[in-house]
């Protein structure tokens, strides 16, 4: 598949994402337990519609801390990340801008920043570094998840479903801390856009679902690697066991 197919099939996917999973943020205001699962659940879902739609052609990363953790894990040229984190974030400001005409306003478009219930409970300053520690913490076990149960082409039929569940749990706890990103494209995004509104918190806080999501998707990334060539030596040791037994038996007899 071409890199150009990937990069289209990344933008819609990412567009896609913010959309429907903004878009829900939006028309629920996030407002009670009804409100957070139910963005919960969108997110996932989409994700889960993506990646059995587009998977077959970029491998639906739709997501810049997902393509750095593949990255890592050799799975893309530097090339590719690049030009797929570049579409990814052309594909959230286009979702913005969609999410902004469907509701007619650009006050808020679903952006991320730390929840007022955190800043309540350590001030604005150190609510700033919870925030980032929630969402290394969130993408850390997302991304892991992610590379876990694309590891093993056995694992195919499923794939969509398992990324998809991750993320709905991520959000589950997620939406109270900082509204979840765990993806710095879907934050940049409405970002961006919410400005245009007058709404300059989210593009404050930016740094927060950039560096977070990066640093939790490198950790996972590294300790994949870390578990998964430690599993690859045991293996190699028990077949080097095995056939050297099968070598000693007919000497023996």
């Amino acid at each position: 598949m071409s890199l150009t197919k990937k990069c289209v099939a990344e933008f819609i996917g990412t567009m896609l994402l913010v959309v429907f999973g903004c878009g829900v943020a939006v028309a629920t205001g996030c407002a009670g337990n009804d409100g957070i699962v139910a963005t919960a659940l969108a997110f996932g879902l989409v994700i889960v519609a993506m990646a059995y739609s587009i998977g077959n052609i970029s491998g639906c990363h739709i997501n810049p801390a997902v393509s750095v953790a593949m990255l890592i894990n050799k799975k893309m040229s530097a090339k590719e990340c690049l030009w797929y984190i570049v579409s990814q974030v052309l594909g959230a400001i286009v979702g913005a801008l969609i999410v902004a005409l469907l509701f007619g306003s650009f006050e808020n478009l679903g952006g991320n920043a730390v929840q007022a219930g955190v800043e309540a409970a350590y001030g604005e300053g150190p609510a700033l570094l919870i925030g980032l520690i929630a969402e290394i913490v969130l993408t850390f076990a997302f991304v892991l998840a992610v590379l876990g149960v694309t590891a093993k082409t056995d694992n195919k039929t499923v794939t969509g479903i398992v990324i998809g569940l991750s993320l709905t749990l991520v959000h589950l706890l997620g939406i109270r801390l900082t509204g979840t990103s765990v993806n710095p494209a879907r934050s940049i995004g409405p970002a961006l856009l919410q400005m245009i509104g007058g709404d300059f918190t989210a593009i404050s806080q930016i740094w927060i679902f950039i560096v977070g999501p990066v640093a939790g998707a490198v950790a996972a990334a590294f300790l994949y690697r870390y578990l998964e060539g430690r599993k690859q030596k045991m293996a190699q040791g028990n077949a080097e066991k095995t056939e050297g037994t099968e070598a000693e038996t007919p000497a023996e007899q």
